[in-house]
């Protein structure tokens, strides 16, 4: 009886210590966490399902976690942990600047080509990817507050050169209102636009219609 009683108490004390660990997890990540972030604290997968399955962590998605009453998970938090190497660009970005009055019902974020994969595993997520070439992707990028959540998104400047760049699949209206939002924009910065511009080879035809705007 003394040994049983011994290993009772043990396995409650695991399962306590192991609690824990699943908790701090969670709180390290920001209150989401990937099964690949329990495994490398130890816990293993049939752990995990043990725990959601007490209801001690509930599941959002296949592989992400996070705690029961945290009913309001925020797509700001989904794609910090589900795309970090992800940048919000083009619409979302235009919209965050307020160069846009739609609010896009998916995501824009750019990608590097790579993440083809990694884009593809993604489910009921409303996410429009953009496959960047890798010496494109970081031109303007930044980090910027989303509703609470730190994101990386492309600045003004890079912004608007993507609306050059992908011209053909905006609106005109869209279009039309972020240029000329810009050419106002007292944070906007000429220089930055026409270096981006040249590195992206969008030289003329960005500075054509922006002299326009800027001199008229």
């Amino acid at each position: 009886m003394r040994i049983l009683f011994i290993s009772c108490v043990w396995k409650v004390g695991v399962y306590l210590n192991k609690k824990e660990i699943i908790k701090n997890v969670i709180k390290n990540n920001g209150g989401i966490a990937k099964t690949s972030d329990f495994v490398d604290k130890g816990i293993s997968k049939y752990e995990v399902a043990a725990f959601c399955k007490d209801g001690v962590i509930e599941r959002i998605r296949r592989g992400l976690y996070q705690f029961p009453q945290s009913n309001s998970t925020m797509e700001q938090q989904l794609i910090h942990k589900l795309l970090p190497q992800g940048i919000i660009c083009v619409e979302s970005a235009l919209f965050h600047y307020g160069y846009s009055d739609f609010a896009p019902r998916e995501w824009s974020i750019a990608v590097p080509r790579t993440a083809s994969r990694a884009v593809k595993n993604i489910e009921e997520f409303p996410m429009k990817a953009y496959y960047i070439q890798k010496d494109l992707l970081t031109i303007g990028k930044s980090m910027d507050n989303f509703n609470g959540v730190t994101l990386p998104v492309y600045d003004r400047e890079r912004t608007i050169c993507d609306c050059f760049k992908y011209r053909t699949r905006l609106d005109n209206e869209i279009f039309n209102k972020a240029v000329n939002a810009y050419a106002v924009d007292e944070k906007r910065n000429l220089a930055n636009l026409s270096k981006y511009a040249k590195e992206m080879k969008l030289y003329t035809r960005v500075m054509n219609i922006m002299e326009v705007l800027l001199n008229g």
